[in-house]
């Protein structure tokens, strides 16, 4: 493809470090967190799938939460396992569209599933006796359906946008993936538009989804504080309990990186908040939505018997 007076066929993914031990160091424990992510994600989708008692929305939910966790690991962190043991640190131009392509389609969809999470909690707290007639299996369906084309058609724009830039300058882009900042810094020519695109998606796939689990979490509050016991008030809260810190810690990282200006971007930084959100975080739900869940316990248990 040409690019320019230049014509680029691969990018050289810099990585994390240029030292060969600390490479191989790197190699093992991404290496234990892919097996921990694809282990835990694939045993709660089994575990989900198979217990009757867990066919609730609540649980169909996680349930693709846990799938998108386990594709978007596999976007990530097998290139990054043969950047950390392989002198080749080279991507090819279409396998670097496709991994931002996809790495961008799930993280949206991520972001609208975790608000349709939230409005799941709140129908459970707030209508607890009509739950399952309030959120019917074509509901849960068609939110988890309108989801992706939102993520996917979202990704769409901002990667034909990025990968119809001249990269008239260098093919080194220092992270540990095709993402946006490192690519947009290659680019040569006005990238003012472009800043103006990425906020405008900011807003729609991030600000837009925190602002609906806002809003959710005010009308589970405010439910809540109508619950006359203690200890009811604390077991409505402690179906949340979960949801909250996934939405906390992926939230977070995202907005840390793609929410500030462009003059206070730094790359050392944002790559380790961005392991965080692509690799940590994939690896943590599983945890965090089964370590404090007595049903998931339950049908673990009943699973290994």
């Amino acid at each position: 493809m040409q690019r320019g007076n230049h014509t680029v066929t691969e990018f050289i993914l810099l990585g994390f470090t240029g030292d060969p031990v600390m490479q191989l160091v790197l190699f093992v424990v991404f290496l234990i967190m892919y097996v921990l992510t694809v282990a835990g994600n694939t045993s709660l989708i089994v575990l989900i799938s198979n217990d009757s008692r867990l066919h609730t929305p609540m649980y169909f939910f996680i349930g693709n939460l846990s799938f998108l966790d386990l594709w978007l690991s596999c976007v990530y962190t097998p290139k990054i396992l043969v950047t950390c043991i392989s002198d080749d640190k080279s991507i090819s131009f279409a396998g670097c569209l496709a991994q931002f392509f996809f790495s961008a389609g799930l993280d949206y969809t991520e972001c609208y599933l975790l608000a349709v999470m939230a409005y799941d909690r709140y129908v459970a707290i707030s209508k607890p006796l009509l739950y399952s007639q309030a959120m019917p299996i074509k509901l849960c369906v068609f939110l988890v359906v309108a989801s992706y084309l939102g993520g996917f058609i979202n990704s769409s724009v901002i990667t034909k946008k990025t990968f119809s830039f001249d990269f008239c300058k260098e093919n080194i882009i220092d992270d540990f993936f095709c993402d946006l900042l490192p690519l947009v810094k290659l680019a040569c020519g006005r990238t003012d538009g472009y800043q103006a695109l990425m906020y405008f998606l900011l807003s729609s796939n991030v600000i837009t989804p925190i602002a609906l689990i806002l809003a959710s979490y005010l009308f589970i509050i405010a439910t809540i504080l109508r619950i006359r016991s203690t200890q009811g008030r604390l077991k409505a809260f402690s179906t949340c309990s979960s949801h909250l810190v996934s939405v906390t810690l992926y939230y977070g990282s995202i907005l840390y990186i793609y929410s500030r200006p462009k003059t206070s971007y730094s790359f050392d930084t944002d790559k380790i908040v961005s392991t965080f959100y692509t690799v940590v975080f994939p690896m943590l739900n599983p945890l965090i939505y089964s370590l404090r869940n007595k049903d998931v316990k339950e049908a673990l248990n009943k699973l290994l018997k």
